[in-house]
């Protein structure tokens, strides 16, 4: 039986309709979409690893593995008998400069009433030369005119050269005097430059000391836990990890063909596969500047020979409104699915 004219043009109109639909949704572009989704995402978090910076025999381990912590807790202790010592002998050091600055200033004390002492003498010798001298003009001139004798004049005489050489000497002894200042000087700034070298020892070894006891960076829960008492632990080698869950993120990879239109500040649908029926919030809080290959330290690009286009996923990051009861359940890893709404 034959269609009637009027269910042949709507039958003919609506496949028309659907082959008009098909072709432009398969020839749209994938950006245009009101929303973007992608099962390549995963929670993380900017979690800190922890690791002594001294070497040494752990003495005391105060936490247990996924244990909550607060930042500053203390979380392990090394043995700090050697670095004790070690500041014990820095402070002996920092005791000697400061008895040797001590002494050095005494010296100097000592050393301007030597310098008065011997300013006093060479006054006198001055004196006693001008004395001296008075006498010889006397005495040549009795002994010009027959007052004198000739052996009173050699004894005045003798008696200015005396005088004479005296206060040389004196003056010499002044003039070392204050060289000897000069010296003292010279070498109680070295003396203080010596204490500042020894008090810098010291707060090395202070903080040494302080290296033996480890604290928590910042706030999160305890993961990858290898400390044990009585083990060695070598500097720089990390003992646990301090993980700020109450700071997670997403980190999705979509792929280039979808992020036309996606921006930050966009509101952003988690679904979370370890909680069935939860729904959260977040928005997009930046694009990446690179795709994930582009930091593979070996270039992924082929420059020579056939080439296979590949669609690229550039990593978008999301965060995590607040306030949301089921955001504490999160995990770093856990696999997720957001929905950006483009707005």
């Amino acid at each position: 039986m034959s269609l009637p004219k009027k269910a042949k043009i709507t039958i003919a109109v609506a496949l028309l309709s659907v082959l008009v639909g098909g072709t432009y949704y398969l020839n749209r572009h994938e950006s245009s979409a009101s929303t973007q989704t992608t099962d390549d995402a995963y929670v993380e978090a900017d979690f800190t690893t922890v690791a002594p910076q001294v070497s040494g025999n752990v003495s005391r381990v105060l936490i247990e593995d996924n244990q909550v912590v607060k930042a500053g807790d203390l979380l392990v202790t090394i043995d700090d008998r050697d670095f004790v010592v070690a500041l014990e002998a820095a402070k002996a050091q920092v005791a000697s400069a400061e008895a040797n600055i001590a002494s050095l200033q005494a010296q100097l004390v000592r050393q301007d009433s030597t310098i008065h002492q011997a300013q006093a003498i060479v006054t006198a010798d001055e004196a006693n030369l001008k004395l001296a001298q008075e006498n010889q003009k006397r005495y040549r001139n009795l002994a010009s005119d027959g007052s004198g004798t000739v052996q009173a004049l050699q004894q005045a005489e003798a008696q200015l050269g005396t005088q004479q050489a005296s206060l040389e000497k004196n003056r010499a002894g002044l003039l070392a005097a204050r060289q000897q200042t000069d010296i003292l000087k010279a070498d109680l700034e070295k003396a203080k430059a010596a204490l500042a070298q020894t008090k810098a020892g010291q707060e090395a070894a202070e903080l040494k000391l302080s290296y033996t006891r480890i604290t928590a960076p910042v706030d999160g829960t305890i993961g990858q836990k290898s400390v044990r008492i009585g083990g060695f632990v070598n500097a720089g080698k990390p003992l646990l990890a301090v993980v700020p869950l109450d700071a997670v993120y997403i980190t999705a990879s979509f792929r280039e063909t979808q992020l036309a239109h996606v921006q930050a500040g966009q509101s952003v649908e988690i679904k979370v596969d370890a909680l069935p029926g939860e729904t959260l919030q977040g928005k997009v809080e930046s694009l990446s500047p690179a795709s994930g290959v582009s930091y593979s330290p070996i270039a992924p690009h082929n420059a020579t020979g056939n080439f296979t286009k590949i669609v690229q996923r550039l990593p978008v990051r999301i965060s995590i409104n607040p306030n949301q009861a089921a955001a504490s359940k999160l995990r770093v890893g856990m696999s997720v699915a957001p929905t950006v709404t483009i707005q």
